[in-house]
């Protein structure tokens, strides 16, 4: 392929600018890269990898998924320094260094980008951007930054690996990065991941539970794959040594809970207290179960996000126990889910349509070869990139959108996409709508917010859309798709049976169910 010619006096501005000592380590490094025979699955892997974090796609999908896992202000922090960077390199380094790019003749064929870039060579926004989202992000969350760093080395050594940059342009890029996010630093200070504990004081009427010191009358159900995708220790052994008295059921593949619960409570001795040890669909599958059978929820986390456990206060199994042997209890709302006017499904933290179940469904489909976090960031470049919207009615108004969220009890105002209820007992319904428009605007909105989104459109990066909300105890929605196309219907992380295999949605129906969930809790 051949490239468009650099203006002389943008390679003689590099010539100039760049000392000369500088200039023969880039030929060094690239002589070195380009004669070393690498494998061609490295070949193409850096190439693809070069291409995925083009605008910044990469990284703004990875900021949606840690927005959605608990780690908003992370993903907010690492996007926006990675705004800055980007903008500080393309638009000003550029324009003040420029340069030539490395000759194509001296890179390998199998290495080569399809379309090699043809703006000036330093920096490289790449790197820049690379740098600025994995630093803002470990500001916030070293954990989390410590994880992504190595992607964001990887990108950038992606660029020399492909001969799109210099050895020098990809350090002024990642020197850039760093420099905006501590930059942003210094303008808003960092909060070093404090997640927000709503449940210490997010209120729900106090009750007196059965009180339990060693687990007699408990039936404790763990689901052993949740939480595969981060590092958690097995409860079992903790559970064995601390509830000893405990009814403890690990579930295997095509174990039914309904089943084994009834079963239970048919026996002899039925148990006085239902446990769950899981994320938030196994948790919602037995606070539904529990309140059949009339008993209160005890909730040990154990999955990778625990935005139910979370809002109650409930942060480590440790805490789940203390409550159990205090008998320390509260009531909590829950929202029913009914389909089509079938049998109501107990909702813990919220129902959604559109994008996000979309999203759930693909990244399912890939955790089962994939980890949780990888499936999750494939899952959302594509999901993001063939996302459609849908036709909705509710309460006699159409509508084109991306996304409908019904959260249990008020959500953060800040963004469309509820996850994680405020309050355990406000017995409203929060109702996020994301109308359609621009694509980018839906994937800024739905990963970062509305404040973020605001702040990218004022900058011209984003276009205008519309999002509304409301506050409600009931809300019917009525899904239409006009090209036959299965309406994909989600709650507390689960996609819901069928919704995804050819079954028409046609109506949902949410009511808030006020206090309806015995559940024990530590004390505020």
């Amino acid at each position: 392929m051949l490239r468009r010619p650099v203006a002389p006096r943008v390679a003689l501005r590099r010539l100039r600018l760049m000392p000369r000592a500088v200039r023969r380590v880039d030929a060094v490094v690239a002589r070195r890269i380009n004669g070393r025979a690498a494998h061609p699955v490295l070949d193409r892997g850096a190439v693809h990898l070069s291409r995925a974090a083009d605008r910044g796609v990469l990284w703004f999908s990875l900021a949606g998924i840690l927005s959605l896992a608990g780690h908003r202000r992370a993903g907010v922090r690492g996007a926006a320094s990675l705004t800055l960077a980007s903008i500080l390199a393309n638009l000003v380094g550029k324009r003040i260094f420029g340069g030539d790019r490395p000759l194509l003749k001296d890179v390998p064929v199998g290495r080569r980008l399809r379309r090699q870039p043809t703006s000036p060579s330093f920096p490289s926004g790449h790197s820049a951007s690379a740098a600025g989202f994995a630093a803002g992000v470990a500001l916030e969350s070293p954990r989390v930054g410590a994880a992504i760093g190595p992607l964001a080395g990887a990108v950038a050594y992606s660029r020399l690996h492909t001969g799109a940059h210099w050895f020098s342009d990809v350090v002024g890029g990642l020197a850039i990065g760093v420099a905006m996010a501590t930059v942003g630093k210094a303008l808003v200070p960092a909060r070093a991941d404090r997640r927000m504990r709503v449940g210490r004081r997010s209120g729900g009427a106090e009750v007196v539970l059965p009180a339990s010191a060693d687990g007699e009358g408990v039936l404790l159900l763990i689901n052993p794959s949740s939480g595969r995708s981060v590092w958690r220790p097995d409860p079992t052994g903790f559970v064995s040594e601390n509830l000893p008295a405990a009814t403890v059921r690990r579930l295997a593949d095509g174990d039914d809970l309904s089943d084994i619960v009834s079963s239970a409570f048919g026996s002899s001795r039925p148990p006085t207290v239902l446990g769950a040890c899981g994320g938030d669909g196994t948790v919602a599958t037995v606070a539904h179960l529990a309140r059949a059978f009339d008993v209160p929820l005890l909730v040990l986390p154990g999955g990778t996000f625990n935005h139910f456990a979370r809002a109650a206060g409930l942060e480590s199994v440790e805490d789940a126990v203390r409550a159990l042997r205090s008998g320390h209890g509260v009531r909590a709302d829950v929202a029913e889910l009914s389909v089509d006017g079938a049998e109501p499904l107990t909702v813990l933290n919220a129902v959604s349509l559109g994008v996000y179940p979309a999203f759930v469904a693909e990244r399912e489909r890939r955790e089962r070869y994939l980890s949780k976090w990888l499936g999750g960031l494939v899952a959302a470049s594509r999901v993001l990139r063939r996302a459609r919207p849908v036709d909705i009615v509710v309460e006699g108004r159409r509508a084109r959108v991306w996304s409908v969220f019904v959260g249990v009890n008020r959500n953060h105002a800040a963004t469309v996409a509820p996850m994680q209820r405020l309050r355990l007992d406000d017995g409203v319904l929060d109702v996020r709508v994301l109308h359609a428009g621009a694509r980018p605007h839906a994937v800024a909105a739905l990963a970062f917010g509305r404040r973020t989104s605001a702040a990218l459109r004022t900058l011209r990066l984003l276009p205008a859309a519309a999002a509304e909300s409301r506050i409600t105890d009931e809300v019917v929605i009525a899904v239409r798709s006009p090209d036959g196309a299965p309406a994909r219907l989600a709650h507390d992380g689960e996609v819901l049976d069928g919704t995804g295999s050819g079954t028409r949605l046609r109506e949902a129906t949410v009511r808030i169910r006020p206090g309806a969930l015995r559940l024990y809790s530590p004390r505020a």
